[in-house]
């Protein structure tokens, strides 16, 4: 079966640890443990993985050294996020494998995803990045830069990014051939780097993020994968998550889907875009299923006794 994980970035990076290259890498080769099941079960994978932490990082390192290192941009943070992770993930899944006599080609491409630069998201940014800041620096930055900062729940002020809906993925010609000529393709880190076209067909990346289970339905979509499965901290999908009724999901429809979100049960900022991406992949393509559950289950997930799914 042909496989495409959406990692979360528990996979990378856990709530509430400082992101060092060893506690990254000890997270991964975790991670590859668990991929290195779904392989040897035979399945097809391909890969795709957040990476806000990450970015995060990389802009407040780029902060704090702005007075000796030219600061970079926002799509160019992204796309060395991407190279990063993508490295950690294919060492680690290949370290994996071949400890197990496995011998199959891991793969990183560095990925950009198409958007349009009149999406209505350039002109109401949504999506915090970067670090906190205080009111006199926010004013300077909104002043000097045109940066679009808000007031962060009284924690202090917080840059906020577009996030357009993605389009096309410009590699996927390439991402296609590896994976069906059976390389574990890791690709779109984040989402991709977001770029557009100008008015003469050049391309140019822009300040903005991407959700990644978006793009994620989108390239299974593009690989014609028959289940997109979508790791993340939750064991499955909860309604009235954390209330005393709450109650965990073992399976939903697409139908059923669209009213808990007409209900306001998965929010924008955690299950809702999980949930409109699983949408959007069983729309008109050769997706079969949507699953939705932790990293530790995944191999359980896949067999149907762990997790949520989702289908027609």
């Amino acid at each position: 079966m042909k496989v495409l994980v959406s990692l979360g970035g528990n996979a990378i990076l856990k709530h509430g640890q400082k992101g060092t290259a060893e506690e990254q890498e000890t997270n991964v080769q975790n991670t590859a443990k668990h991929l290195a099941a779904l392989l040897r079960r035979g399945e097809r994978i391909a890969i795709t993985h957040g990476n806000g932490p990450q970015v995060g990082n990389i802009l407040l390192q780029n902060e704090i050294s702005k007075e000796t290192l030219p600061p970079m941009p926002l799509d160019v943070c992204g796309a060395e996020s991407q190279g990063m992770i993508g490295y950690m993930l294919q060492r680690a899944l290949r370290s994996e494998l071949e400890s197990a006599g496995q011998h199959i080609p891991v793969t990183t491409i560095v990925s950009q995803t198409l958007v349009d630069p009149k999406d209505p998201a350039f002109k109401n940014p949504t999506k915090p990045v970067g670090q906190f800041y205080t009111e006199k620096e926010a004013r300077r930055l909104q002043e000097s830069k045109g940066w679009h900062i808000i007031s962060d729940s009284g924690r202090g002020y917080r840059r906020l990014v577009p996030s357009p809906t993605p389009l096309d993925i410009l590699e996927k010609e390439t991402i296609i051939r590896l994976f069906e000529t059976g390389n574990v393709v890791i690709s779109v880190g984040g989402g991709g780097v977001p770029v557009i076209r100008d008015k003469d067909g050049r391309l140019g990346g822009v300040e903005a993020v991407l959700d990644k289970d978006r793009t994620a339905a989108l390239l299974g979509k593009t690989l014609g994968v028959e289940t997109l499965l979508i790791l993340t901290d939750v064991e499955k999908v909860f309604i009235n998550y954390g209330e005393p009724d709450q109650r965990g999901l073992d399976s939903m429809t697409v139908q059923e889907c669209r009213r808990y979100l007409s209900e306001g049960q998965f929010p924008a900022g955690s299950m809702g875009p999980k949930i409109e991406s699983a949408i959007s992949f069983l729309a008109g393509s050769s997706g079969k299923r949507v699953i939705i559950a932790s990293l530790e289950m995944a191999e359980k997930a896949l067999e149907g006794s762990a997790g949520t799914m989702i289908t027609n």
